[in-house]
């Protein structure tokens, strides 16, 4: 029964989204479907503090159903939708996506994506939508959706996302790269989650972090060619958005809408761990950015931050450790190393 219950759902649950995401009528999709136009949907049921029954109800009263080709994969592991995203565009023939999960779970899937043995035009004619069900959910925060509201169209979003070097691989990100005591509440955050049962309180590990456990760096800092350099840095991370971190916003000028293309990467620094605490805080509401003798921002196309000792580094959440430093381009090269 419960199988029954779970199809009948992901019908319901194509239909809801089909039309939503890819701006199609109500009288459109049937004819959509004869193109056997496949969609592709990716879920992370662990993603988010909400139940995952809860979403699955609200899903099914959507729409009514009705029978069109789709297919659904489950993630089961970190990582995991990467190597989902990519069977369903090289195997399954899809080219819609829809990502139900967080922002780690749509940085997977894109990356996924860029990995896939695809022609150019075909990864350019892949539609993405999304239903976010993360804890954070940043991106569609950023976009001033609901943190758990109806799937929408990201296509516009998704096309010509920055990129990030790091250890001789390529990443895109949809938020940001953090570099710092961010990195370093991802990296303990990841170690804490291996004790089962364990609760993660990232505002804790930050606070810990700033008055005892991690050490601030010396940085040096390129944007487009011009090199600064700072002492004491807590955190450098480049933005393409203006939040990440569930609610920080490092960055409150920076727009994903931007013509031009810019990045911002903001260096909070210069001041010992009491002061940094006191200021600290003030990141949530964007407000950090008053305290110019702490906190400076550079916007650019190629942003490099090199720190004098490895540091945890975390994309869109996903840590990478022992990272001395990164690159940062609003424009992909013509070939990039994944």
């Amino acid at each position: 029964m419960c199988g029954i219950r779970l199809k009948c759902l992901h019908i319901c649950f194509f239909f809801a989204t089909f039309a939503k995401f890819c701006g199609l009528k109500r009288e459109d999709v049937v004819n959509k479907s004869l193109q056997n136009t496949m969609l592709g949907i990716i879920i992370n049921p662990k993603s988010g503090k909400r139940a995952f029954r809860a979403q699955r109800l609200y899903l099914w009263k959507l729409l009514k159903a009705r029978r069109q080709p789709f297919i659904y994969r489950v993630t089961k592991y970190a990582n995991h939708a990467i190597e989902l995203a990519r069977e369903l565009v090289e195997e399954k023939g899809c080219t819609q996506i829809l990502v139900l999960g967080g922002d780690g779970t749509l940085s997977e899937v894109i990356n996924g994506i860029m990995r896939a043995n695809l022609t150019a035009e075909q990864r350019a004619n892949i539609q993405f939508g999304l239903m976010p069900r993360g804890t954070g959910n940043d991106f569609a925060k950023d976009l001033g959706k609901d943190g758990w509201g109806k799937p929408f169209s990201i296509t516009k979003y998704i096309k010509n996302l920055p990129s990030v070097e790091v250890k001789g691989k390529t990443y895109r990100f949809i938020n940001g790269v953090g570099f710092g005591i961010d990195g370093y509440c991802c990296q303990v955050g990841d170690e804490l989650k291996k004790i089962p049962g364990k609760k993660v309180n990232y505002a804790g590990i930050a606070i810990k972090g700033l008055l005892f456990s991690f050490a601030p760096r010396n940085a040096k800092v390129t944007v487009d060619g011009k090199e600064y350099t700072y002492r004491k840095v807590w955190i450098a991370p480049t933005m393409c958005g203006r939040y990440y971190g569930g609610g920080m916003i490092p960055a409150p000028l920076q727009r994903r809408t931007d013509p031009e293309r810019k990045l911002s990467v903001t260096i909070f620094g210069g001041a010992g761990r009491l002061r940094t605490l006191c200021v600290f805080p003030s990141i949530f509401k964007g407000e950090h950015v008053k305290h110019t003798k702490q906190v400076a921002v550079h916007t650019g196309h190629e942003i490099t931050v090199t720190f004098d000792r490895p540091t945890p580094l975390q994309i869109d959440g996903e840590t990478i450790v022992g990272v001395k430093s990164y690159r940062a381009l609003s424009k992909l090269p013509a070939k990039v190393n994944v």
